[in-house]
């Protein structure tokens, strides 16, 4: 699979990418060893992180300089609210919590780091910066999805794979890339690695990813 050249450069330079889709709470989904208690109450957290995430994509309509990066990065604030948010209020709901339960969630500490590390991405910099630190979580859950979808041993968390391995969202997925290789190329030029920003660029994704290592710690810890 590909996001994109600038994603797999980024990615591939990343040690912990792999700590990261091929965590051991990504394996319990997997196999369906993951306990259902543990599941809930990341369900709980990452509809709060994706409140705030859903708020980064809008900040990068406003961090935009062409209309064509308005219009995907508005397209993504619409997928992640009214796509992407419906999983975890139906599967919450099926377990008695609502959504206004969902949206009190008291925040855990990974939540808030990385929250508001890519909220403070997008103030403090740039479309870039504020790409860099969205991107591994938009295409990390596209592969995951993925390979789950291929190798999953347990139909247990199906809907959830299905959810990140489907068309729709591996869709998103390659705009994301798209958007993130178009951008690079307008604010850096033709070979944006000769770019001082470039390796800032770099550590801004691995710092994300290693956020989201966190959270899948978080998860398992309820």
């Amino acid at each position: 699979m590909t996001y994109g050249a600038t994603f797999t450069a980024w990615r591939d330079a990343t040690p912990a990418w792999r700590d990261y889709t091929a965590h051991s709470f990504v394996q319990g989904l997997g196999d369906g060893s993951l306990p259902r208690a543990a599941f809930l109450h990341y369900l709980q957290q990452d509809y709060v992180f994706l409140i705030h995430f859903s708020r980064a994509w809008a900040l990068a309509v406003t961090k935009a300089e062409t209309v064509a990066e308005m219009r995907l990065a508005a397209a993504t604030v619409n997928a992640l609210i009214n796509e992407e948010l419906a999983l975890h209020i139906e599967t919450c709901a099926e377990a008695g919590i609502d959504e206004a339960a969902l949206f009190a969630t008291q925040e855990r500490q990974a939540n808030l780091a990385y929250t508001r590390y890519v909220l403070d991405a997008g103030h403090s910099g740039d479309l870039l910066d504020l790409l860099a630190a969205l991107a591994p979580c938009v295409m990390g859950y596209g592969e995951i999805g993925k390979t789950l979808a291929a190798t999953a041993a347990s139909a247990a968390y199906r809907p959830w794979i299905e959810t990140y391995a489907s068309a729709e969202y591996q869709s998103v997925c390659r705009d994301v890339g798209q958007l993130l290789d178009d951008a690079v190329a307008h604010r850096l030029g033709a070979n944006p690695q000769t770019s001082p920003r470039w390796s800032r660029l770099q550590s801004r994704f691995a710092t994300a990813t290693m956020l989201e290592v966190d959270f899948w710690d978080m998860g398992l810890s309820p």
